[in-house]
């Protein structure tokens, strides 16, 4: 079972499509970043921007804890179904879905630039095609002056290739679960 952990739908419990299209992060990795994200200041007010929302636990979870918006792009029909159903259950403003592909989604105008961009691609998804999300988030107005973007891939996968608007900072290991890090630069 998939649920918001914490802040005003915190215990609400999210819908996750069967089959193996949709690998929510886990409980423990989601309680780990949003503590790293909250004492850093990353969520209130915050605009964030979830790439491959699956389930939509992390921008919700954003939006839980005091982000004031939250974009959800996701792809697949029946994951977009559930996510709608998510987003509804938890009842949180400024929640609005995407239903298209990442790099799709990326190649229109950004609505407004995000604080935090939160991207959970599928495990299996290559590299450059990771790159080719990045260097689009960069390219097309999407990072705020001062963001922040995290990438969870899988512990085994190399560090992102950031584009040069972007700068490494850190990464964090949870069991089989990567997070790497990156900040706009000043």
């Amino acid at each position: 079972m998939t649920r918001l952990i914490a802040g005003t739908a915190g215990g609400t419990r999210l819908i996750t499509p069967a089959g193996r299209d949709t690998r929510p992060t886990s409980d423990r990795v989601r309680e780990a970043l949003f503590s790293r994200l909250e004492s850093g200041g990353w969520l209130d007010g915050s605009v964030v921007l979830d790439l491959y929302a699956g389930t939509g636990a992390l921008g919700l979870e954003a939006l839980s804890r005091g982000a004031r918006s939250a974009l959800l792009v996701e792809q697949a029909p029946h994951v977009v179904k559930a996510l709608r159903a998510n987003v509804s259950t938890a009842g949180l403003p400024g929640a609005r879905v995407v239903a298209d592909s990442v790099e799709r989604a990326l190649a229109r105008p950004a609505p407004e630039p995000a604080d935090l961009v939160l991207a959970d691609p599928p495990y299996p998804l290559p590299d450059d095609a990771v790159a080719r999300v990045l260097q689009l988030l960069a390219d097309g107005g999407w990072l705020a002056d001062d963001a922040l973007v995290v990438v969870e891939r899988a512990n085994r996968s190399t560090r992102p290739a950031w584009p040069d608007v972007l700068h490494d900072d850190g990464d964090k290991q949870y069991g089989t679960t990567r997070l790497w890090f990156a900040r706009t630069r000043p």
